[in-house]
């Protein structure tokens, strides 16, 4: 038994347990108000050294945790554990991992549906996506690697729905008549024409530094984001592999942006152009729509606006996916509603190549017989002379 009365009338255990490695390891849990307690998370250490899934929910959580934390970003980190934290362990933390099934999982959707923010708005359908999405990583990483049988979140099916807000965006208008209003902050009007002509992302262009633009080139490089955590500047590689991109510059803007550097005094190659945080840019925003009259969107909808811009003047999903960073399936999924001539240009396209085939079928049919015509004339003439001869040569004998 390792389980023993601490000097402060609680429980302590003294764990013993062997790590990957094979090194034996040993580490004391102190705490426990009743020895029940303390023999419990015992045992539950030991479920989980064996990978045993007669562990619970939670226990199986802190094991998901510890083999994610390294492979993800640390935002989306961040975000996992808290919707982890605050909407999936209130219900399932003691549950045995193994004995959660399918119904168990729909009370559990049913419950969350029910939730609301704190202002008393119900939460988004993407956002409910978002949390049956995560308990069903957990379920599918058991599922994969610890032996677990199946996916109870899988069978129960999902929640919400993907990509459910609606998309806005900005006419090329409209975003002038916003920009006239930032012009008065250098830093807020260069950072939007930035984030309106190119298309990059919030996280990229504060993550931009002086050795990224090449205005011989025309050029921006996108190999970095920016966010901010716990309190500090973060810099971490982009959100995907299709994201580390080169982009082209239209030559006002690459004069706007050596002008914009004339003005930074100091800034060294590899430091940050935009020296401020999105709080700044959301709250510049606010006050760019109010004076301008226009309708507030999201920072992330000026990304739209480049799309919808981009649509608007022929250019492709595949041209566009490669100069935002996403594959042009995505392109053409998000934004197939913006596309509306396409439909009607096949439509066109395919009347005339049938019209065209109709009518070169019909001047080969009239060929065709005009051929036949001329064979049957030639056949016609050929038999009346024919019988011509017949009967001159009958008369010729009559006579003789």
């Amino acid at each position: 038994m390792s389980v023993y009365k601490d000097k402060n009338g609680k429980w302590k255990v003294y764990y013993r347990y062997t790590d990957w490695t094979g090194k034996k390891k040993q580490t004391t849990k102190r705490g426990f108000e009743t020895k029940r307690e303390a023999v419990a998370w015992e045992r539950e250490q030991h479920l989980k050294m064996k990978s045993s899934l007669n562990m619970t929910f939670g226990s199986f959580v802190e094991i998901y945790i510890t083999d994610m934390r390294r492979r993800v970003r640390k935002s989306t980190m961040r975000t996992k554990e808290s919707i982890i934290r605050e909407k999936i362990l209130p219900y399932f933390a003691d549950r045995k991992i193994d004995e959660i099934m399918p119904r168990d999982i729909i009370a559990w959707q049913n419950e969350v549906m029910e939730l609301s923010k704190e202002n008393g708005e119900p939460y988004s359908q993407t956002y409910l996506r978002a949390i049956h999405s995560q308990i069903s990583a957990i379920f599918n990483h058991a599922v994969a690697f610890y032996g677990l049988r199946s996916n109870p979140a899988e069978a129960a099916g999902s929640m919400g729905e993907a990509d459910s807000e609606e998309m806005k965006f900005w006419t090329q208008k409209e975003y002038l008549k916003f920009s006239e209003s930032m012009m008065e902050k250098p830093m807020s009007f260069y950072a939007f024409e930035m984030l309106y002509w190119t298309g990059i992302r919030e996280g990229e262009l504060l993550a931009l530094t002086p050795a990224d633009l090449d205005f011989n080139a025309g050029t921006v490089r996108i190999n970095k984001t920016y966010q901010r955590l716990d309190g500090e500047d973060v810099i971490t590689p982009p959100k995907t592999h299709k994201s580390n991109r080169v982009v082209r510059m239209p030559d006002f803007l690459v004069e706007e942006m050596q002008e914009f550097l004339r003005m930074l005094y100091g800034v060294g190659r590899d430091e940050r152009i935009f020296n401020v945080t999105k709080y700044y840019l959301h709250h510049e925003m606010d006050r760019g729509a109010k004076e301008s009259g226009v309708e507030r969107i999201r920072i992330h909808d000026l990304r739209h606006s480049h799309v919808s811009l981009l649509i608007e003047l022929g250019f492709s999903a595949v041209a566009i996916g490669d100069r935002v960073g996403h594959e042009s399936v995505v392109i053409t999924y998000r934004y197939a509603h913006m596309f509306p001539s396409t439909q009607d240009a096949m439509a066109r396209e395919l009347s005339m190549v049938r019209n065209r085939q109709t009518g070169e079928n019909a001047d080969r049919d009239q060929r065709a017989q005009a051929t036949e015509d001329e064979k049957a004339d030639t056949a016609v003439r050929s038999m009346k002379r024919e019988t011509f001869r017949e009967a001159e040569q009958e008369n010729e004998e009559s006579q003789d």
